[in-house]
């Protein structure tokens, strides 16, 4: 399979509801780097290559992981908030909710 080409798509969603995406033809023997390299998704919205989170359908990958043909390279944003504090929150929203519910109307 010397000289094989492998289709790759890389994927960016900047903002909820938004995606940026590249599909890419790439060498056999390509790495997870050299598809962000290539789309240009880092530079194009300001992320720094040495920091950026990025995995294979769905599932973070080390920088320097193979890739096969049809491979899904994403982009990931960081979080903006823990997700174990978010769910706390909202639990007790819901508790002083029902609790103000079953209070009554007086």
């Amino acid at each position: 399979m010397a000289g094989a080409e492998l289709l790759i798509e890389v994927v960016y969603s900047p903002a909820a509801g938004q995606v940026d995406q590249v599909s890419l033809q790439l060498p056999d023997g390509a790495r997870l780097l050299d598809a962000l390299h290539a789309s240009g998704l880092c530079h194009r919205h300001g992320l720094d290559l040495a920091t950026v989170r990025a995995g294979i359908w769905g599932r973070l990958q080390p920088l320097h992981t193979l890739l096969r043909d049809r491979d899904r390279v994403e982009l990931y944003r960081a979080l903006r908030a823990d997700p174990k504090e978010a769910r706390r929150l909202r639990q007790r929203h819901a508790r002083q909710a029902a609790a103000k519910a079953a209070a009554g109307p007086y």
